[in-house]
């Protein structure tokens, strides 16, 4: 049993009842770090050269300076520039590997097809380019477009030019902080934050939000275009979330990390190869779900089932049911394989850039995708008779969940109340008050917090106070496996005018009942579609986004991506609440900038608070400010 665990997911719970006791978990292994550095933990330790590691004491009775005369300030503030930068290459390498998949399938080089040609047509119109040349022909001339955000010298970046607001870039102009292109920009980040060059804070943090900025249109909204006209713009669909998803007489396979390339294809030879799965004993053939974020994208546009979120993947292999599950990028515990050693589960990595010692690599090669994800299928097929049916303990806990509520899916269903102007119903209804704000609930499972223990309480008082809650990422997970993203959640924990207008929408798309009281918009990267509906309300106001009544969350963040949305996200004017608290504490500089002075600079600012009450009302308040200066 793990001697240590924090979670508001019973399956979660109820699963480590049986790990074997020399199996720790993530939690154990939380533990056994306490107490964690508190430099580190302050953001005021430097390894950014060798005269080091320097730390600057927090309390000036020892070293108040670096080797180099550093001060804590700088130190932060580097520190800070340097994982937002981490955080931004992940999209961007993300976004991508994307783009050089549309460039071939459009060669037909690769087993990929173009499935939205509507949102083809959408972008290259955007973009400028001529929309009635063949289907082939305009993507390769959109994916020429879209490569000069990786490669510009000179900028703006070009897809920030198409996405964002006209008032935001105007601000972001004055300010300096317009990028150019991801190589360009991550590359003067890193310049700007090695040994001896950049040490103003304040210039730091400006850089900062540079980075922000190409990881908001470079790496998300990028990825967001590219995959939905490879993969098709998401509708709603019906599914279910938890760990009681997986079948005991069925192969199961899980699908983790970020990267949809490689699922797609997945669950695509899943259900091809399920009567091979039969044959072998199988009755039920193949459950493919989700872990992290390519659990999120195969949910929106297959349907597939969502496991578990960050701190539950090892737990949905000590089910003892998981016969595979196969890996890409980001968020994936090399401690997988430890816990696979106890059980049958093979553990398959498939990047180049993301091994782990004790797995199986099986390299994915877009041009052999059929390939790939057919050998992995049979491989869990084939595993499936070395499962030890003593260990299975599949636990009973699952919800019902619509997801893939895509921007131009949520468009669609205003529409049916007004087909000339579907943003006018919301509007009208935000400006009434039956809705009396948006909040973007996003992010991560931080092990420094109970599992889903801020994600669920605060999307649970929002919604009881008419705020629409939108998300994504382990967010998404959290709320599924809660029962939020249902008709009935609506009626059960909706303020009444927020369930009287989901009710009319819910109807009029032919329901027969309310939407869900919190909307699942995807995966990490999907952030952008949030974005997407907010400029769509300010252009249609006339307004900037920081005078909006809407405010962002991610209370349980954890990776460097979050700090890196989180940047984007003030720079949009955003107040952004966190319920973890980042490593800038170490500055009292860097910590009022990102807390106040963002505010006046950028519209937005960071917002710390890991009471789920207490940042209730701190967004409340926000909202409530917000609609008085607009006079509603």
């Amino acid at each position: 049993m793990a001697k240590a665990i924090t979670t508001l997911d019973e399956a979660v719970r109820r699963t480590s009842e049986v790990i074997p006791e020399k199996a720790a978990t993530v939690f154990d292994r939380y533990a056994s770090q306490i107490p964690e550095c508190g430099f580190g933990e302050l953001g005021v330790c430097c390894r950014n050269c060798m005269q080091g590691p320097c730390v600057i004491d927090p309390f000036g009775e020892k070293a108040t300076r670096g080797v180099c005369g550093t001060t804590a300030d700088t130190i932060v503030a580097r520190n800070f520039v340097r994982s937002v930068a981490g955080g931004t290459s992940a999209h961007v390498d993300h976004a991508r590997h994307v783009l050089e998949v549309l460039g071939k399938a459009a060669k037909d080089q690769v087993p990929y097809t173009i499935r939205d040609e509507a949102k083809l047509k959408a972008l290259a119109g955007k973009i400028g380019l001529e929309t009635t040349l063949p289907m082939k022909e305009m993507a390769l001339q959109v994916v020429q477009a879209a490569e000069k955000n990786f490669t510009d010298l000179h900028g703006p970046l070009h897809w920030l030019k198409l996405h964002a607001p006209k008032k935001r870039q105007e601000v972001w102009g004055k300010l300096g902080v317009t990028p150019s292109s991801a190589m360009r920009d991550l590359v003067e980040a890193m310049h700007r934050t090695t040994m001896g060059v950049d040490a103003d804070p304040v210039n730091l943090i400006l850089g900062a939000v540079k980075l922000g900025l190409v990881d908001g249109y470079a790496g998300l909204h990028l990825a967001t275009d590219l995959q939905d006209i490879l993969f098709g713009t998401p509708q709603p669909v019906v599914s279910e979330a938890n760990l009681g998803v997986l079948k005991e007489d069925a192969v199961n396979i899980l699908v983790q990390g970020h990267v949809p390339l490689l699922s797609e294809k997945i669950v695509q030879w899943a259900r091809e190869l399920s009567e091979d799965a039969k044959r072998a004993g199988a009755r039920e053939g193949i459950v493919v779900a989700g872990v992290c974020c390519t659990g999120n994208e195969v949910l929106m546009r297959q349907g597939v089932p969502m496991a578990t979120n960050y701190l539950g993947q090892e737990f949905a292999i000590a089910t003892g049911a998981v016969d595979l599950m196969t890996v890409d990028v980001q968020c994936i515990m090399p401690a997988v394989v430890d816990m696979a050693q106890c059980y049958h589960t093979k553990i398959v990595t498939t990047s180049p850039i993301a091994k782990i010692p004790g797995a199986e690599h099986l390299e994915f090669v877009e041009e052999r995708a059929d390939e790939a994800a057919r050998e992995i299928v049979k491989k869990a097929i084939e595993n499936y008779k070395n499962r030890d049916k003593s260990k299975v303990r599949i636990p009973e806990q699952k919800s019902k969940m619509m997801g893939g509520f895509s921007a131009e899916a949520i468009v669609s269903a205003l529409s049916k109340l007004n087909a000339k102007d579907p943003l006018q119903p919301l509007i009208e209804n935000i400006a009434n008050g039956n809705i009396l704000g948006i909040v973007g609930i996003v992010g991560c499972n931080n092990v420094k917090i109970p599992q889903d223990s801020l994600h669920v309480p605060i999307t649970k008082e929002l919604i009881a106070n008419n705020v629409l809650v939108v998300g994504t990422g382990c967010w998404a997970y959290a709320a599924a496996k809660a029962g939020l993203m249902t008709p009935e959640a609506t009626e059960k924990y909706a303020g009444k005018t927020l369930a009287a207008v989901l009710t009319a929408v819910g109807n009029a798309v032919g329901l027969g009942g309310p939407l869900p009281p919190c909307l699942h918009m995807g995966s990490c990267v999907d952030n952008s579609r949030i974005h997407q509906v907010l400029t769509a309300v300010a252009d249609k106001l006339g307004v900037d986004i920081p005078d909006l009544p809407v405010a962002a969350s991610a209370p349980e963040a954890m990776t460097e991506k979050a700090l890196a949305i989180g940047t984007w996200a003030v720079s949009m004017g955003l107040l952004v609440h966190i319920g973890v608290t980042p490593p800038i504490l170490g500055s009292k500089t860097v910590t009022d900038v990102l807390t106040a002075k963002a505010e006046e600079l950028l519209g937005g600012k960071v917002v710390v608070e890991p009471d789920p009450k207490k940042a209730v009302q701190l967004m409340i308040d926000h909202i409530r400010t917000k609609r008085t200066k607009l006079g509603i």
